[in-house]
């Protein structure tokens, strides 16, 4: 069994642990959040369910109590019929003493043929008739007709204008019978054989004439339910108007329908002697609702729709639909999908069954503002594990870095300080053993045990300054200083060491003074740094260039070599401490990782800024710019 221990060794197990901690966080936290919005559902539709409940107690009360109200109006209107015009919606039948009347009148094109009374007396018209038919003396007849036309009674005037018409147009003098029609068309209430006489009078001058007016005229008033007729009477007519005018389109549905309605219930409520009662007809899948009050030879019926009846119970938060008793939609619409409140005929004591379903789903807007609130908080919770286990990763990472990279450092550091160390002991104990052959050699020892030892006093002194920058205790002495003077310093440092290699520093630089205020060693630390690292880091190239000049107010300051050059991915990571390049790694060349470092952090010191521009395989070029002294200025 692995020891707990190595779970935590890093970096991978580290990380693989705080990745599982994170998810199982997360899973946890995503389980508990739907729990919450399942339970808030149930909360709100436990919620709606009651809303819809009372909401159907209140629509069955209304609606209760409009039929009751369109019960009592009925009462009223048997006892004092309304104007013409009323009620608003459907159509009112009044019967009294066996008179059927209808209002609104234009509503009905057609009435129930039980009530229409047929009132013509063809006894009086005998004589005439046989003058016409059986003698055939058509001018006697006439003179018949027109004394007849001339009575007091309607009925009997009506009847010889319309034999006298009848007369005229057997002997084609049209003028003379449209004029006769004209008169029968002014005789309004009167009937003939059950029909209205003016709209035979109508009906014969359209005909006559041939007039597109007429015929307009004569299918308006059937429209607008101008006479009283009954359905088969209509259905003639109105075929013989649409004959006429050319236009064969039926009847408006909704009249047609409302006709057909009183129609189809005047059978069932004329042979029913109760005082009040209620039913619904069906005329082609359409509902209509017929309510009365009175005894049969005294009674007052509406015929309504029951969308229309039920108006005031229709509200924007309940879906309501009627339905009768066979389970057809009466009134309303059904919605299926949503939880649903019934309120049978006999708990409301309406003639249909009432099912209410909610006009908005669960997401209701307080529902969805408390949802997007926890989900919010839950998105929020979220992120911030997510970014918390992405920032202790990344310190991790980060530290476990630094850690490689002191590491790396302290390897490099001890491998310089082996280096000059094992050559002063070599040279020491030969000088001290009297080992050398001659003065020669001895000088030439002596010389390698300076060179080593200041090579050894100079990273020393480099690993101090660097730790007083980091710490921020180095102290900078500022004067003015020539820039030309302190490169030409600089590369003249590295000649001794350089020159028997066959290299040398190519140093030049603008023609006029070029005058910086800086820390003359700290400068001299910063350019000598980047020279030594031109030369590492080229050892095939002879020759590393030195440049100086002024550049947009600033001294610049140029290291130019030919070396392997610096990635892109590179160039900013580099000036960090402890970081060396990947050349350096595959040219094994040894160093600190701290020198661009401090370098960095020297130039920062002065104002100053240090600039890269390289291409893998093309060599780099390292600019300090520093800002131009008073001098210069």
């Amino acid at each position: 069994m692995m020891p707990p221990r190595e779970w935590l060794k890093p970096p991978r197990s580290l990380l693989t642990l705080l990745f599982l901690v994170t998810f199982v966080s997360i899973s946890a936290l995503g389980w508990l959040g739907w729990k919450l919005l399942d339970q808030e559902r149930m909360v709100e539709a436990q919620r709606a369910r009651e809303r819809l409940e009372e909401s159907a107690d209140r629509i069955a009360a209304i609606a209760r109590g409009t039929l009751a109200e369109t019960g009592e109006r009925l009462g009223a209107w048997l006892i004092s019929p309304p104007a013409d015009g009323k009620p608003e919606e459907g159509v009112l039948l009044t019967v009294n003493a066996g008179a059927l009347t209808a209002s609104p009148s234009h509503r009905l094109l057609y009435r129930p043929a039980q009530r229409l009374q047929v009132d013509d007396d063809s006894a009086t018209f005998a004589d005439a008739e046989v003058i016409e038919f059986q003698q055939k003396l058509p001018e006697r007849a006439i003179d018949v007709y027109r004394r007849l036309a001339s009575s007091q009674n309607q009925e009997t005037r009506a009847g010889a204008l319309m034999r006298l018409a009848r007369v005229f147009r057997k002997l084609a003098r049209t003028e003379d019978a449209r004029a006769a029609y004209t008169q029968l068309a002014q005789l309004k209430g009167v009937r003939l054989a059950g029909v209205p006489a003016d709209l035979i009078a109508n009906h014969a001058i359209a005909e006559l004439t041939r007039s597109p007016t007429a015929a307009i005229a004569l299918k308006q008033g059937l429209r607008n339910a101008r006479w009283p007729l009954t359905r088969a009477q209509f259905a003639w007519y109105w075929s013989e108007a649409s004959r006429l005018t050319g236009d064969i389109q039926p009847a408006s549905a909704e009249p047609s329908a409302l006709a057909q309605a009183v129609e189809q219930g005047w059978t069932q409520v004329a042979r029913d002697e109760a005082p009040r009662g209620q039913t619904t007809v069906w005329v082609a899948s359409q509902p209509w609702f017929l309510i009365w009050r009175g005894a049969p030879d005294h009674r007052a019926i509406l015929v309504i729709n029951p969308e229309s009846l039920l108006k005031p119970v229709f509200g924007s938060d309940v879906v309501l639909a009627a339905v009768d008793g066979e389970g057809r939609v009466v009134a309303g619409r059904r919605n299926r999908t949503a939880q649903r409140v019934v309120r049978t005929q006999a708990e409301t004591q309406l003639p249909w069954t009432l099912e209410m379903t909610s006009a908005q789903s669960l997401d209701a807007a307080g529902l969805v503002v408390r949802q997007r609130f926890l989900l919010l908080a839950m998105a929020i919770m979220v992120m911030f594990l997510i970014a918390g286990a992405y920032f202790i990763a990344r310190a991790i990472r980060g530290d476990l870095a630094v850690a490689r990279m002191q590491s790396d450092f302290v390897s490099a550091v001890s491998h310089e300080f082996r280096s000059p160390l094992t050559s002063i002991r070599q040279l020491s104990e030969i000088l001290a053993l009297g080992r050398v052959p001659n003065d020669d050699r001895r000088r030439v020892y002596y010389e390698t045990l300076v060179r080593e030892t200041t090579r050894l006093q100079r990273l020393v002194e480099a690993l101090l300054n660097f730790g007083r920058m980091e710490a921020g205790v180095r102290r900078y002495r500022f004067e003015p200083l020539d820039a030309a003077a302190l490169v030409s310093r600089v590369a003249a440092e590295f000649e001794p060491q350089i020159a028997p290699f066959g290299r040398r520093i190519k140093v030049g630089g603008c023609a006029g003074e070029c005058t910086i205020d800086a820390d003359p060693e700290a400068i001299s630390v910063a350019l000598r740094n980047l020279v030594d690292n031109a030369l590492k880091y080229a050892p095939e190239c002879p020759t590393v260039e030195v440049q100086w000049g002024v550049k947009d107010s600033q001294v610049a300051i140029s290291v130019r070599d030919r070396g392997p050059g610096i990635p892109d991915a590179e160039k900013r990571a580099i000036f960090r401490k402890f970081v060396r390049g990947s050349a350096a790694e595959k040219a094994n060349v040894k160093g600190s990782g701290v020198g661009l470092a401090m370098v960095r952090h020297i130039v920062a010191a002065h104002g100053g800024d240090v600039t890269v521009a390289s291409e893998p395989g093309a060599g780099s070029i390292f600019t300090i710019l520093l800002p131009l002294g008073v001098e210069t200025k």
